[in-house]
């Protein structure tokens, strides 16, 4: 009787908690839990404490937020453990602790998951992206938000879809693409207008705005930012009002209406320190910086700046470190400290060009492309269900009307026709067995592309960031330093060639990474490219590239096979460049039966095998053709030059 009051204590205030301020709620929970009630109800009165005492106590949150964690953990309630983490995740989301937030989410996606809840991953999905937006890493972001995008839409929830869709948007207007973004926030304003949903409307309208202030159109600008001041005022929206009066007082600002700028981003500062929000507190704080440095107002400036410099560094924020690195430059350049100025112009262009990059725009939209095939995909395999069980459908009425027409002219037959249902009944089953088996072998197709796509991502944005900083970081000594000594300048241009070929062998490892399978036109093009790349660094050397017409351009190889081969090119032409010293170097593909023959061809001084020491890369060129199956010959004579010949069975 006792555990029965106290859940219609904790559903009542569930029900009625929208209608009394937080305060009342917390005093409510606290109430229940002085019940002693059992587990699971202690679990969710600690889950809504965190969450109503986030804006009030941090520490509070934090233990109340613990204490669900624990409990959920020790009676082994994977739901509340999940809830926990996730409620937890957003308190260090707030405080912008973005290392710590994503270990949390990555936990409760990782229960999320194992229990099959979708729509608990999906949610989860889309703060880990919004973690990786702030953070500015854009083709993560764009990843893990076509992931949550993708549950929405298969679910048919149509706000959380236009939540995610409004993200995208805005990972598009950090990659400078804002004519995308605009048309993307107008679409996602109009549907939120006809839903009369006035709390995305207020950010849609803020979006707009920031999307038109980026394309120079002022005018509308302007008239957006009105239109979601409007609105916020009117329900009270703290937060939204933050950000777009921040925005808004930015375009003041821009207009040199410095009174109307300094009311509104001041106003934007004080909601911001109200809700804890360390990112919002930065940019608030960095745009009143530019302000008085617009008014020459320097110690304030100066304050401003080192506040917000303290902030971005601490909560790793890489749009705003980019914004205190320029306007720091302005600052000493207007107190006409050169070295600074050029300390911190260094700083702001490296971060920008690391964000900017080519491959970042690629892989984000290639990200993209992969979430729209897998859409369309899965729309054709639904046509197919749908056909297959009307067609399921169809033959079991044909069968029980054959059945009835058979009994009726004759019982004798009864058996005879139970004997062809029960035939036909075991090739529907097989049908459907080797349908579950499609769909088992898609599904397994799908993880191995996500796990090769993560694993490959992972190789650029770690390796590959931390080699062009070498290269970065190595044209700075040069340039920086004005070095001259001629020995170490040619040691910094080796170890900066060095690294750029390591570039070029991470981007040929990424490539066969992403395919399941790799055509001889692939390997062909791939090959060209880099004998082309070969002839402009070594001059008087003449390359000459032949293909058997008879090979088929859509012939297939395995991922494997097809990067084994192409090393195997590869490394044959550079030791014919390097130490045959060839003229002329031939590669020639040749059909032979049921094999293809590659043949690598120079007219460099050649080698006697028995008396050379092999060294690893041709060794290595025989390990690669004897892991895919094929055969590999060298031929080679002193003063006359080197044959490669590698033969590989195919099936055409």
């Amino acid at each position: 009787m006792k555990y029965r009051i106290l859940s219609s204590i904790f559903i009542l205030f569930t029900f009625c908690c929208f209608s009394q301020n937080s305060t009342k709620i917390i005093d409510s929970l606290k109430q229940v839990i002085s019940f002693n009630p059992k587990d699971s109800v202690k679990i969710k009165a600690y889950s809504d404490l965190c969450w109503y005492y986030r804006n009030i106590s941090t520490d509070s949150a934090l233990s109340y937020g613990n204490r669900a964690l624990s409990l959920s953990k020790k009676i082994q309630n994977k739901q509340g453990e999940a809830q926990a983490y996730n409620d937890l995740g957003i308190l260090y989301y707030g405080s912008a602790e973005y290392p710590k937030a994503l270990s949390l989410y990555q936990k409760g996606l990782n229960i999320r998951t194992e229990l099959n809840d979708t729509l608990g991953a999906a949610a989860l999905y889309n703060k880990i992206g919004l973690i990786y937006q702030n953070t500015f890493k854009l083709d993560s972001a764009m990843f893990y938000a076509t992931k949550a995008l993708k549950i929405y839409e298969d679910k048919n929830n149509i706000r959380y879809s236009l939540a995610l869709k409004n993200n995208i948007a805005n990972i598009h207007k950090g990659l400078k693409q804002y004519k995308k973004a605009l048309n993307t926030h107008l679409e996602i304003a109009k549907i939120n207008d006809s839903l009369s949903d006035y709390l995305p409307l207020t950010r849609s309208y803020n979006n707009i705005a920031n999307a038109y202030l980026f394309l120079n159109d002022t005018i509308n600008s302007i008239k957006y930012y009105k239109k979601s001041i409007a609105i916020a005022e009117k329900n009270n929206y703290k937060k939204e009002l933050a950000a777009v009066y921040n925005n808004f007082g930015a375009l003041l600002q821009s207009k040199k209406d410095y009174v109307g700028a300094t009311k509104y981003i001041s106003q934007s500062l004080v909601f911001r320190k109200e809700l804890n929000d360390n990112y919002g507190i930065a940019s608030a704080t960095l745009h009143l910086a530019g302000l008085h440095l617009d008014l020459k107002d320097l110690n304030s400036a100066k304050e401003h700046l080192y506040s917000g410099l303290y902030l971005s560094q601490k909560i790793n924020v890489n749009e705003l470190k980019i914004d205190v690195f320029d306007k720091l430059a302005t600052y000493y350049a207007l107190k006409k400290n050169a070295d600074s100025v050029i300390h911190y112009k260094e700083l702001f262009k490296s971060l920008k060009d690391s964000i900017f990059s080519t491959q970042v725009l690629k892989e984000v939209a290639e990200v993209q492309e992969k979430y729209n095939a897998a859409k369309r995909e899965k729309e054709i395999l639904s046509q197919r269900a749908d056909l297959a069980e009307k067609e399921l459908n169809l033959n079991r009425k044909n069968t029980q009307l054959l059945g009835l027409i058979i009994l009726a002219v004759v019982i004798s037959v009864l058996g005879y026709l139970f004997y062809k249902q029960q035939k036909l009944k075991n090739h529907q089953l097989k049908k459907e067995g080797q349908l579950k088996e499609a769909l088992v072998k898609i599904e397994t197709q799908n993880k191995l592309q996500e796990q090769r796509l993560r694993i490959s991502r992972d190789l650029h944005d770690n390796i590959g960031s931390q080699l062009t900083f070498i290269i970065s970081s190595i044209e700075n000594l040069q340039y920086g330093f004005k070095i001259k000594n001629e020995k170490l300048t040619k040691k910094l241009i080796g170890i900066s060639g060095f690294t750029k070929e390591t570039i070029y062998e991470l981007r040929d490892t990424i490539w066969a990474m992403n395919k399941n399978t790799i055509t001889l036109e692939d390997l062909e093009t791939r090959i060209s490219n880099f004998i082309d790349k070969a002839d402009v660094s070594s001059t008087g050397l003449n390359f000459k590239f032949n293909k058997d017409e008879s090979l088929s351009k859509e012939l297939e190889f395995s991922s494997v096979t097809g990067m084994s081969i192409y090393r195997i090119i590869q490394e044959s032409i550079n030791n014919s460049i390097k130490h045959g010293e060839s003229s002329k170097i031939n590669v020639d593909f040749k059909k032979l039966d049921n094999k293809i023959e590659f043949n690598i061809t120079d007219d460099g001084k050649g080698f006697n095998e028995n008396e050379v020491t092999l060294s690893n890369g041709i060794n290595n060129m025989r390990k690669r053709a004897k892991e895919i199956g094929a055969f590999l010959n060298i031929e080679s004579e002193p003063g006359i030059g080197t044959r490669i010949v590698i033969n590989l069975p195919f099936q055409a």
